[in-house]
């Protein structure tokens, strides 16, 4: 690519041909540089990546001679041997790091190939996110310059045969950080290497009145708990006693509206929200702007992305991808139509079915919103109900009734000859479960025509039952999925919803690691 980048005027640029979309111009050239860098890989000989490159359409041969992947088919196939220690097989060079990815419903660990590429893009990509802190109104700058506490994996990576070595991305990031960051990140190095998490808590909690804490980062319900912890311990009214310049909270992994009510009541004031899409399989998307409705696609760096429509033909009833789905690049999208995200990535990562839904609210800026799982949703009779829609509910109702309802998980069961869904919800506040399955009942046909005449047909019931937020916690900790990585599943299916009723009968959980 040239350094000089010369600027057609849009009426030339049409007369000759070229491309409008900037965002088509941007993921073809991250196309092209990420087919360049892994020609001569394994993977790049079999799918003949050099015939793709000469290609006048190269984004469309691409979809033709590289099939699609999910983690499975993909480790099975390619990953398994970079484990080994074989070097170029996906990408140039041997893998020596991986994050270690559950996900929420599945017991044995993922291995995601991590390099250097992808490190680098993720970190350019965390700075344009700071820079982009310009676009937003009266930012305390004081606050910027403060400590960022992030609540991640240990740094203590696990050691593989091979010579590579694994843990939470966090923990990875955080192992690698510049050394022009290290008088800003909180907790530090020492207590950042403990993988006790409980001890980890405790520890961050004893250093805490010795910090000046400007960001806190992290996925909301532990950085919820932490505070909690901290306000507690120093017998504060609110975390701002402490801490008088926290000013952002930058959050992910969850959608951040069932926790936001609980979490004002830790502030003294307010605070800026950032919203980020970090995946263990690298930076895909972050807000840009204050009170902005989705995140921007990272397109010009170290992801090439495509769309694969959310609908029956394309995925299964259990959420499984066909052989051959449609998909469609970020200039061929639809606002407001549900797709499948498939990443490229410069970590030899091709193709694959990343797992989240996600819907474009601005297709000219590449801005999106996460609305669920390809394979956590609910449609036992054909409500296609979304995680999207169930978080909406959930906040609609906390805030009808005035209560914090920080967790939930949402079961399909049979109800007499037809069906029901069971809901089970997060509270300390005293509520009345009817009147919460009432509302959720009432939201839900609303925000879902599906779900309205389906409860007039074969969904026959709603069930709610109201638990202590403690139980969910309990409940993570009993399955080994405790930190920073780690979110409770929105909907329970297989050996999850298992273990969650035999968790509630009293029953003892084998840790899953």
């Amino acid at each position: 690519m040239s350094l000089i980048e010369i600027k057609v005027p849009a009426s030339i640029s049409k007369a000759l041909g070229l491309p409008q979309s900037s965002v088509k111009r941007q993921q073809l050239r991250v196309l092209k540089k990420l087919l360049r860098k892994a020609r001569f890989t394994q993977f790049g000989q079999q799918y003949r990546f050099d015939e793709i490159l000469l290609s006048q359409h190269s984004d469309k041969k691409f979809q033709t001679l590289v099939p699609t992947f999910n983690y499975n088919s993909i480790y099975k196939n390619w990953w398994y041997k970079t484990l080994e220690g074989t070097p170029d097989v996906c990408w140039p060079g041997k893998i020596k790091y991986y994050a270690l990815s559950s996900g929420t419903s599945e017991a044995a660990s993922k291995y995601i190939p991590v390099t250097n590429d992808l490190l680098r893009g993720n970190k350019i990509a965390m700075i344009k996110q700071l820079i982009g802190l310009r676009n937003y109104e009266d930012v305390p700058l004081a606050s910027i310059s403060k400590g960022w506490l992030a609540l991640g994996g240990s740094t203590d990576l696990q050691r593989g045969e091979a010579g590579y070595f694994a843990g939470d991305l966090s923990g990875i990031t955080a192992k690698k950080a510049p050394i022009w960051f290290q008088p800003f990140y909180k907790p530090g190095k020492a207590i950042s290497k403990e993988k006790d998490w409980n001890k980890k808590l405790q520890e961050i909690v004893e250093k805490a009145p010795s910090w000046d804490i400007g960001f806190l980062v992290g996925v909301p319900a532990w950085i919820q708990m932490c505070v909690e912890m901290i306000i507690k311990r120093y017998n504060l009214n609110t975390i701002h006693d402490l801490w008088p310049n926290l000013a952002f909270f930058v959050h992910g992994g969850v959608s951040f509206e069932p926790y936001k009510k609980g979490f004002e009541k830790l502030m003294g004031k307010p605070i800026i929200y950032i919203e980020t899409y970090l995946a263990s399989e690298g930076f895909i998307a972050y807000q840009d702007k204050q009170k902005a409705k989705g995140m921007r696609l990272v397109t010009n760096q170290h992801i090439f992305f495509e769309c694969v429509p959310f609908d029956d033909v394309n995925f299964d009833a259990d959420g499984e991808m066909i052989a051959n789905p449609k998909a469609l690049m970020l200039h061929e999208v639809e606002e407001g139509k549900d797709y499948a995200l498939l990443i490229s990535t410069s970590a030899g990562t091709w193709r694959y079915l990343i797992g989240d839904t996600i819907r474009f609210i601005d297709k000219a800026r590449s801005e999106i919103v996460i609305t669920g799982r390809t394979k956590h949703f609910l449609s036992l009779v054909g409500e296609h109900l979304s995680v999207d829609n169930m978080n909406k509910a959930i906040q609609l109702v906390s805030e009808q009734l005035n209560v914090s309802i920080p967790e939930f998980t949402v079961t399909g069961e049979p109800f007499h000859n037809f069906f029901a869904h069971h809901w089970y919800i997060a509270c300390n506040d005293v509520v009345d479960a009817n009147e919460i399955k009432r509302l959720i009942d009432q939201q839900l046909c609303i925000l879902n025509d599906d779900y309205a005449v389906e409860r007039r047909s074969a969904l026959k019931e709603v069930l709610v039952t109201t638990l202590p937020e403690k139980t969910f916690m309990d409940f993570m900790k009993a399955k080994g999925k405790i930190g920073g990585q780690h979110k409770f599943p929105r909907v329970l299916k297989g050996q999850m919803l298992t273990d969650w009723k035999q968790f509630l009968s009293g029953g003892v959980l084998p840790k899953e690691f």
